[in-house]
């Protein structure tokens, strides 16, 4: 049985942790008061708006090593909502992964809402998770997690491809933002 341990409890966080019970997974979900307790899951998932990135990563330091760690953050300026925060030639999962060598860190979630992960449809579209990262083993297991509570996944290629999908988690978050998609909306992928 695969253990997922998700660290912040918000929209994001439930709508993971329900689509991982679904799976059959032990989940442990934990919030912004739960530093002390230790995250167990063979795959964490960091649910936390990227701002929160580095106080996690520092009170959580050990508990990272050996670990698929899933980076789902989008590192959007929230004050304009008109740029990413990392250098245009990185990513918030590129700057996770320097800081945690000994990790397996894959970025995932996004570019869906929560809404579409816990409906598993975006519109009329099975909802497609995208999934980069350099460790294919780690990119499976969580693929597999996915597909057995329901969802397709897309293998989009390594980790420098977070650049990417950042990107595209901004376009959407400020299409929703501005109203022109609802927050249960969003992007679907069809291979036809």
């Amino acid at each position: 049985m695969t253990s997922i341990s998700i660290i912040g409890n918000g929209n994001m966080g439930q709508a993971i942790a329900g689509l991982a019970s679904k799976a059959g997974a032990q989940v442990q979900l934990l919030g912004e008061t739960d530093s002390h307790v230790p995250a167990t899951g063979e795959i964490l998932v960091l649910a936390v708006p990227y701002p929160a990135i580095q106080k996690v990563l520092k009170e959580r330091a050990s508990q990272f090593e050996g670990k698929i760690v899933v980076d789902i953050t989008n590192p959007v300026n929230f004050e304009t909502f008109d740029s990413l925060t990392v250098p245009a030639d990185s990513s918030a999962a590129a700057e996770i992964a320097a800081q945690l060598p000994k990790a397996k860190v894959l970025k995932a979630f996004n570019t869906t809402f929560a809404g579409t992960l816990a409906s598993g449809l975006i519109g009329s579209l099975m909802t497609t998770v995208l999934i980069a990262g350099d460790d294919g083993e780690a990119k499976a297991k969580l693929a597999n997690l996915l597909a057995g509570a329901g969802l397709k996944t897309l293998d989009v290629g390594g980790l420098k491809r977070a650049r990417e999908l950042e990107a595209l988690g901004f376009l959407q978050i400020t299409l929703a933002a501005t109203e022109k998609i609802s927050w249960t909306g969003g992007f679907g992928v069809v291979n036809s």
